[in-house]
């Protein structure tokens, strides 16, 4: 007598729900389609079937500036708050020494992936996973930590862990900084067009030029700069490897721009594996941030 525990019509496909919490939340379909490993159409999709199984509009405005209606804001809230308490309860139970890392993915390519043989050497007993943070999230469902860039109004946030003040530079191959740079094709990333505008104004110096090149990350806009393709401005702590090698000149040195290499917790509880990842990390990143130019 105990086959049904709870009515099907009382709730609506957790798939829609979950990706219609993860839409309202990340405002993109496309950002909620990565956090949740699935396709933005099959994000749609979901939220659609959910709409019609409500009978109510969540999502209102032209198809690629959708904003939330008043009954999707009611619910976003509950969910949001439903599925948070849920992360917690399955969180208390589980192994604490395995943690959830969501990095962006040029910062997991060029810096924290070449050093994970450090931490796992230190520290046997943490298993490490991590996981593709979309360019501007600040939350990421399943995560325990983020580890990403921030811009120094982010700093205030108690959640927000600063690892070490971020370092800007204009980076290119030694035969291009041999010359003059003047006319140098300027490499942009998609995810961090402001680069060129934050290192001017921290470092007083002219912008090249020469024609803009912009590729989608910035592991892209150092592999054009490794490539001799222009010139670049980034993150010291992603290009020391390069500088350190020979293979990278950075030839007006490195200034702050404010912001800072910093880790976002998600739980306002810190568990041993937690604080002994932010103190490594915080370990590499004053290590390769602040080395001499």
């Amino acid at each position: 007598m105990f086959d049904i525990l709870t009515p099907r019509e009382s709730l609506p496909s957790l798939n829609g729900l979950r990706a219609f919490e993860a839409m309202g939340r990340t405002g993109s379909a496309t950002q909620a389609g990565a956090e949740l490993g699935v396709t933005h159409s099959a994000v749609s999709r979901q939220v659609k079937a959910l709409e019609a199984a409500l009978g109510v509009r969540l999502f209102e405005g032209p198809r690629h500036r959708l904003r939330l209606t008043d009954k999707g804001r009611e619910l976003l809230a509950g969910l949001t708050a439903g599925f948070d308490a849920l992360a917690v309860a399955v969180r208390t139970v589980r192994d604490r020494e395995e943690l959830h890392l969501a990095v962006h993915p040029s910062l997991a390519v060029k810096w924290l992936i070449p050093r994970l043989a450090d931490f796992e050497a230190r520290h046997p007993g943490i298993a490490l996973h991590l996981s593709e943070l979309a360019p501007e999230a600040t939350r990421q469902r399943g995560a325990d930590l983020l580890l990403r860039y921030v811009d120094a109004g982010a700093l205030a946030d108690p959640m927000i862990e600063s690892l070490d003040a971020n370092r800007i530079g204009l980076v290119c191959t030694p035969a291009l900084a041999a010359g003059d740079l003047s006319g140098a094709a300027r490499l942009t990333a998609g995810t961090r067009q402001g680069a060129w505008a934050d290192w001017t104004t921290a470092s007083g110096q002219a912008i090249p030029k020469g024609p803009t090149r912009t590729l989608t990350h910035l592991h892209f806009v150092l592999d054009a700069a490794l490539a001799g393709l222009g010139v670049a401005v980034l993150p010291r702590a992603i290009v020391a490897d390069d500088l350190a090698a020979g293979r990278l000149a950075a030839p007006y040195g490195f200034v702050p721009d404010g912001g800072a290499l910093a880790v976002i917790r998600m739980n306002s509880e810190t568990v041993r594996s937690e604080k002994i990842l932010i103190r490594w990390l915080r370990d590499q990143a004053r290590e390769t941030g602040s080395g001499s130019d």
